[in-house]
């Protein structure tokens, strides 16, 4: 595998797995104790920290990249293995 399809497939998995961790830590300014800013919905997150949402993304998609490429390398899951209408 080329750098350049590694590089593209982690971005994929990077972007992913952001969408896997962006729930999770996550509390609403009533639930932090804090006033709500005019006009702010109730289910909006207090104090989002993009530094510390992206470090966790970064970690869940190298395990998620490792795991793909690993795959790819030993071939443990092949295409052959998910034809089911054979």
């Amino acid at each position: 595998m080329a750098w350049q399809s590694a590089l593209a497939i982690y971005l994929l998995f990077w972007v992913f797995a952001m969408f896997l961790v962006l729930p999770f830590g996550v509390r609403t300014t009533h639930e932090a104790g804090e006033p709500p800013v005019p006009g702010q919905a109730d289910s909006a997150p207090a104090g989002f920290s993009f530094g510390r949402m992206a470090w966790r993304t970064t970690i869940v998609a190298t395990v998620l990249f490792a795991i793909f490429y690993l795959n790819f390398v030993f071939g443990w899951v092949t295409a052959d293995m998910l034809d089911f209408y054979r």
